[in-house]
């Protein structure tokens, strides 16, 4: 499709500049972290669905990122996204989601998606490319420019998803963020959006604390002088679509009124204190795993248009990256084993 060609042109520009194969959005990591998902006993029916459905304890992968496709100091502020690989995970898998049983979750610091349709969304992301390998200094003078006019808006108690996207990003601590997959999935008989919230009291205490990006990699130093000294934990809930009128799976821009349908605990995060990010970890995750919604079980299908046009982009993307890179992708969790010693 077109959108894959637009992706893999930003891929191969990354090459030529960096000579290895980068993700065409969200190359740059600042968290490479080992984690347990526990999905606790009593949930209602309808939240006990999918990989929900039974109590446990599964290991897990959580990867925090910046969207551009090329590596950018952190002045240049742009939206921030987790990926979630959740492990050891049964039932019958979406087609094409080979290996073990493995369930990603892809987030993004803000509820609604930046664009309602495929149109749309092709065409901010055709302004994208031709930014890519634009100068680093520029980037940073235009990146400051847009922080102030977002600071702006926010303080009339608006905000600016376009804005955010082009390096307006608030420069809040990565770890105070809530994130959200945005589009729906199935969540076994019903539809959802999930969302992922920072619960305990040291990651909470982060959430709007501003962070000096002065750093090329403030992000990552911080993340890493974090969990250097402690754990955190956040919940993931689902909320629950009750209305298709009121809470359409087609337009990737209509936030779901929360008051409607509000978002529901199904699982807890728990990563203890670790070494956040290293040359190893970068190694094992950010070159040597995939991660896609189209990853995972046939009971959280992804839906709508938006979620369609990913399957193909995002293995796209994939095939390129181990190709330039001559490396297979992993299917699971690179972690697992020591995820699964450390929590007997």
């Amino acid at each position: 499709t077109e959108l894959d060609e637009v992706l893999l042109s930003i891929s191969s520009k990354t090459w030529e500049d960096e000579g290895q194969g980068l993700r065409a959005v969200h190359a740059k990591s600042h968290g490479l972290l080992s984690a347990v998902v526990e999905v606790p006993a009593g949930l209602s029916p309808e939240l006990a669905q999918g990989l929900f459905a039974r109590p446990g304890r599964h290991p897990a992968v959580m990867r925090l990122s910046t969207t551009p496709g090329d590596l950018l100091a952190d002045r240049v502020s742009t939206p921030r996204g987790i990926a979630l690989r959740i492990c050891d995970v049964p039932g019958p898998r979406l087609d094409g989601s080979d290996g073990p049983g493995a369930q990603d979750v892809i987030l993004v610091n803000g509820p609604q998606f930046n664009a309602p349709n495929g149109r749309a969304f092709l065409r901010s992301l055709k302004l994208l490319a031709k930014t890519t390998d634009r100068m680093d200094r520029t980037k940073k003078l235009i990146s400051a420019i847009l922080r102030g006019t977002e600071r702006g808006l926010e303080a009339m108690g608006g905000e600016s998803a376009t804005l955010k996207a082009m390096g307006g990003e608030p420069p809040h601590h990565i770890l105070g963020e809530s994130f959200f997959t945005q589009l729906p999935l199935r969540h076994g008989d019903h539809i959802a959006k999930l969302q992922l919230v920072p619960v305990s009291t040291s990651l909470r205490a982060l959430t709007d604390t501003r962070l000096d990006l002065s750093d090329d990699d403030a992000l990552r130093e911080a993340v890493i002088a974090f969990f250097a000294a402690q754990g955190g934990e956040w919940e993931l809930r689902a909320q629950l679509c009750t209305s298709l009128k009121e809470m359409p799976v087609d337009d990737a821009t209509a936030r779901w009124d929360e008051a409607r349908s509000p978002f529901r605990t199904v699982a807890r995060v728990i990563a203890p204190p670790q070494p956040a990010w290293t040359p190893e970890r970068s190694a094992a995750i950010d070159t040597g795993v995939g991660f896609s919604p189209w990853h995972g079980l046939e009971a959280h299908r992804p839906l709508g248009e938006l979620m369609r046009l990913r399957r193909s982009a995002y293995a796209a993307s994939q095939a390129f990256r181990a190709r330039k890179n001559g490396v297979a992708l992993h299917p699971g969790c690179p972690f697992a084993a020591a995820a699964r010693a450390a929590d007997r």
